[in-house]
Formats: C-alpha cells, structure tokens, sequence
C-alpha cells in the first residue's frame, strides 16, 4: 500500500489521481483549501485523510505532513498538484496577479516539499512528483508569467533529483499539454483584467484561443491520472514525463531549435573561454 499525500485534490488532476489511488487501495491524504469538498467527492473512507491546506502556509504545510504521518506511518508519494493559470502579456500582468500566482505554483510547491521531505529522508525513500507543463518546456505568447513558474519548477525538479537521489529519494516533473479539464474555466484560470491594444494580435489572440480551446483540449485526463498512479508505483520513474501530443510536439521543436542554434553560434559561444596556458607559461 503506497501512502500518497496529493495537493489540489478536490478537482482536476489532482481529484483523478486521488481517486484512482483509493481504488487501487492506496491511502491518500487530500489536501484542499476547504476540505469539506474532498468530503464531498470522495466521502468518508478508511483509506482517506482529507486535510484543509492553503499551500502558501508553510506552517500549515508542516502541520499537514504531520498529521498524514501520525495517520499512516510515512509518506510514499508526494504529488504537487495544486496551481492555477495566468493568462495576459508579460506587462498586462499585474504585480498582484504576478505575486499572488508565484505565491501558490512556485513557493506553495516549495512549501510542501519541504514539510514532506524530513519524514522521507527519515525513511531513506519516497517520491516526489511535480505537475509542470508544456509551458514549461516552451513558451507561448499570454502565457509568459504562468509559464515562469512551470521553469522555476522544471529547475527545481532537476536540483531536488540530483540531491535526493543519494537519500533513496525519486523525483519526476510531469509536463502535461492541454488536458480536458476545468483550467480554462475562471475557477482555475485568470485572465489579466488589463488589456493592452498594441498586443492584440498575440496575446490578444491567445485569450480568445483559450476560451475556444475550452473543454475541446486533446488530452484525456483519466489516462493522464492512470499513468500517474503507474508512475507513483514504479521502483525506478522517470524524472521528466511529458504527456499528450502536444507536449511531444514542443519538446522536439524545442530540441530541434536548439541543435540548430548550437550549430549556428557554438564558435562564437565557446571563444568566451580564456585561452589555455601553454606548459611555457606555467614554467615562467
């Protein structure tokens, strides 16, 4: 039986992941702003400890890795799930929509991780598994700020890995497309309320793309929750998982872009480099 402590597990991912844990006989704790509606989802089972956290409480945070250790012994699974979406040109973003999005995706992410990780270290295992996005692979023109945050996650990911891994610890970042879910709507989405004519034609575009894209997304997020539990269970996981067409579509984009600049640039970037000293030298 895996222990999984999931944020954001009142709806979208979150509430799929959480479900499908449950069923595969799993213990979660399900962690959301009001747990009454984790009540409300799942009702009131053995395997399952809803928990009111606000992730951008670190002490509240503390005290919900707690209380799932005090219930359950350890924590196997640690999924940060729990963020919202920003949409707006970089300068239509105000400094509220800024902080109060980086307040939630990028330190309430590093909140958690940190109550979570003295119970693993303790235990010498775990995992710890980070919803990224396509975002934050490549970015895209009203989805600068919102995509910040998925690269700050993305850096940290990768550090946590190479320190955790020694510790018998995993870490994968997940990076889904744009999956069928409720992201879109205004209750996880915001949209900039300043508009700027002269970004009409890109970002502009992108808030009407967005509306339109609505619930018509690609992606099923009842196979990306499947692959999710999979994942969890996995003695070696991956650490990146890009999941839906779409993200496999930017990332080779991106490779390709990159290769092509290395190409074009490598001499000019490696001329930066002092020039080695010969044995001469050194000899005076």
């Amino acid at each position: 039986m895996k222990v999984w402590f999931i944020t954001g597990a009142s709806r979208g991912f979150g509430a799929l992941v959480a479900e499908r844990a449950l069923a595969n006989g799993d213990a979660v704790v399900a962690t959301a702003r009001d747990s009454k509606k984790i009540v409300e989802r799942f009702g009131d089972r053995s395997n399952l400890l809803p928990v009111t956290l606000d992730v951008t409480d670190a002490a509240q945070a503390r005290a919900a890795a707690d209380e799932a250790v005090r219930k359950y012994g350890r924590i196997d699974v640690l999924l940060n799930n729990a963020g919202y979406g920003l949409l707006g040109a970089v300068e239509e973003a105000s400094a509220e929509e800024i902080e109060a999005l980086y307040r939630t995706n990028v330190f309430g992410l590093l909140a958690v991780t940190r109550a979570v990780l003295p119970h693993m270290r303790q235990e010498r295992a775990g995992h710890i598994i980070n919803i990224s996005s396509v975002g934050g692979i490549s970015s895209f023109s009203g989805w600068g700020v919102y995509g910040s945050t998925k690269f700050a996650i993305e850096g940290l990911s990768e550090a946590l890995s190479m320190e955790l891994a020694p510790l018998g610890i995993h870490v994968t970042v997940v990076e889904p497309g744009f999956f069928r879910t409720d992201f879109l709507d205004a209750s996880s989405l915001v949209t900039s309320a300043n508009k700027i004519a002269d970004y009409h034609e890109t970002s502009g575009a992108m808030r009407q793309t967005a509306i339109d894209a609505n619930h018509n997304q690609p992606g099923n997020p009842d196979k990306l929750a499947e692959i999710i539990v999979d994942i969890g269970n996995l003695a070696k996981p991956p650490f990146r998982l890009p999941l839906g067409s779409d993200t496999v579509t930017r990332s080779e984009r991106r490779i390709t872009d990159s290769q092509a600049m290395l190409r074009q640039w490598r001499d000019v970037a490696v001329s930066t480099d002092f020039e080695p000293m010969g044995a001469a030298a050194w000899a005076g």
